[in-house]
């Protein structure tokens, strides 16, 4: 997902947007939803959140 349609979804939670980078937004739209802040944090590539918003991003950015 592109960064600006992140930050649109981040606002509308509430989140100041200001200097945070992708993971670190994500992270906290997840908090803020009531949900693990996991993104990219898969050491093996796998995730079993199967529903996640963030799954296909989050599973590239894990492999880097």
């Amino acid at each position: 997902m592109k960064l600006k349609n992140i930050k649109t979804i981040a606002k509308a939670k509430g989140i100041k947007t200001d200097d945070l980078k992708k993971p670190e937004l994500i992270r906290a739209i997840q908090r803020a939803e009531g949900n693990f802040d996991c993104f990219g944090t898969s050491a093996s590539g796998n995730c079993a959140q199967m529903n996640c918003l963030w799954r296909e991003d989050c599973l590239e950015f894990s492999m880097k």
